[in-house]
């Protein structure tokens, strides 16, 4: 889910409705904000990307309040039909686990990263939960199919003073999990570039590490790159108020950018506020593409290589 967000006050952290990958929706809670629904119409529709890519964050498992149903197959259908061809569902609490565990099952167009958000750490720290819900994201963070522990980091926007220790010790169990099982780390920061950038360095990082829907500047980006992480952009980056995350698009190399929806949030522009899913993706492709005056099939390539090289092979 999403990190700081330029001129948006985030997403509610719960999901409005969680489901299996091919079953009804069971209702959850989450708060209500912008429109609801997909866009009626997106000319992406009508021109695809040239080149095959990859949406590095998605959550197929959450459907916003008010919205209609979008199973999995049909997700896939849509978003393969602007050439967005693979998939990494993220699952980042107990229920979004079985969720993504059930969907790389089924989907070939799928692989999967677990793990416990941020903000439910300090959650289940309090309901005494917290220990065997650790042991659950280790026993299926061994899954062929299970490609990156994420999303997890710092988040303190929604979580206040008292729980960020508890949320920093979250933070080094999964780093120390993505080390363990040799896989990537899919990294959430929300007003914490300094202690995630600073943890990170008294763990050591992962090989494969990601910053994603990044959120900081370009001072943040370049401290990044120089540590050798990837940088994934979400709708964010289409935002008109989005300057300096444009700034830091542009000093990330090229072998250290991935892209991602973020979805159902963060819709880029011209459908920001609706919901996102990933076959609204090309219009954030294109507008990275603008930003770092190059064009479009390269820009795809790079972000497909570089998905394969932090993922692996989805078959």
């Amino acid at each position: 889910m999403s990190s700081a967000s330029p001129g948006s006050p985030g997403p509610s952290r719960s999901p409005a409705s969680s489901r299996s990958p091919g079953s009804s929706r069971s209702p959850g809670a989450a708060r209500s904000s912008g429109r609801r629904g997909l866009p009626e119409h997106a000319d992406v529709l009508d021109n695809p990307l040239p080149v095959d890519v990859v949406d590095n964050h998605v959550h197929l498992d959450i459907t916003r309040e008010g919205d209609e149903p979008l199973e999995v197959a049909e997700a896939i259908a849509r978003a393969r039909a602007v050439g967005v061809t693979r998939l990494v569902q993220v699952g980042c609490n107990l229920d979004g686990i079985a969720f993504t565990m059930e969907a790389i099952e089924r989907h070939p167009e799928i692989v999967g990263a677990i793990a416990l958000h941020p903000n439910d750490v300090p959650r289940l720290a309090a309901a005494g939960r917290l220990s065997a819900a650790y042991d659950t994201v280790d026993r299926l963070s061994v899954h062929e199919r299970v490609r990156a522990i994420g999303e997890s980091g710092l988040d303190y926007y929604r979580t206040g003073p008292e729980g960020i220790d508890i949320q920093q010790d979250g933070f080094r169990w999964h780093i120390d999990l993505a080390k363990r099982r040799g896989l990537a780390l899919q990294i959430h920061d929300r007003d914490a570039h300094d202690d995630v950038l600073r943890i990170l360095d008294e763990e050591g990082a992962p090989a494969r590490t990601v910053l994603h829907c990044f959120s900081g500047g370009a001072a943040m980006a370049r401290e990044c790159v120089d540590r050798g992480y990837y940088l994934s952009f979400a709708g964010t980056v289409t935002f008109t108020n989005a300057r300096s995350l444009r700034e830091a698009l542009a000093v990330v190399p090229l072998e250290q950018l991935l892209v991602e929806t973020d979805a159902p949030y963060l819709t880029p522009h011209p459908h920001r506020g609706a919901t996102n899913a990933s076959f609204l993706m090309p219009y954030t492709v294109r507008a990275m593409a603008a930003v770092r005056g190059m064009d479009v099939p390269t820009l795809c390539r790079a972000v497909a290589e570089n998905s394969e090289r932090v993922y692996g092979p989805w078959s």
